[in-house]
């Protein structure tokens, strides 16, 4: 495989042969499933009155508080937005900052009762999602989650 023969792992042979499904194949069925998750979670988040950036930031703190920094790496995006997102998200109540417990210095963002409603109920609204998951059998559910978290799950253990 040469860098500039333009060819690459997806398209060649392996040792066991051919590859049933190119990561080329696989790009383009993510990148789609991507596509209209990010719209249906738009599309959900509007409902509330949300940005599609303000509801991922709350869907991350279901898991725990988190620190504004983390929150800011985790999202991918620069810590000065990130704090706009939150002053937005605290504004309404959805969320409250807190000193963490083990650095005075440090500011942990923590969901509160009705930012966890909120991220329920935006989660409950993206209905073309549920419909293409309600579509797999139990085994399937579990092979695709197996398989997503395999890939995808950060090292730290926050979902992007």
């Amino acid at each position: 495989m040469s860098a500039t023969s333009g060819t690459s792992r997806s398209t060649e042979a392996s040792d066991a042969g051919p590859l049933a499904v190119s990561n080329v194949m696989l790009l383009d069925t993510l990148w789609a499933s991507m596509v209209s998750l990010y719209a249906d979670l738009t599309s959900a988040a509007a409902a509330h009155g949300l940005t599609y950036s303000q509801a991922k930031a709350l869907n991350v703190l279901r898991q725990g508080p988190a620190p504004m920094r983390a929150l800011a790496g985790t999202l991918r995006c620069d810590a000065s937005n990130m704090t706009g997102i939150i002053d937005r998200l605290e504004a309404r109540g959805l969320v409250y900052r807190e000193p963490s417990p083990t650095d005075r210095r440090v500011k942990n963002v923590v969901l509160s009762e009705e930012g966890a409603a909120a991220v329920s109920s935006i989660r409950d609204g993206m209905h073309g999602t549920h419909q293409a998951l309600d579509s797999l059998t139990d085994a399937e559910r579990s092979t695709l989650e197996g398989l997503l978290s395999r890939l995808f799950v950060a090292k730290d253990g926050r979902d992007s």
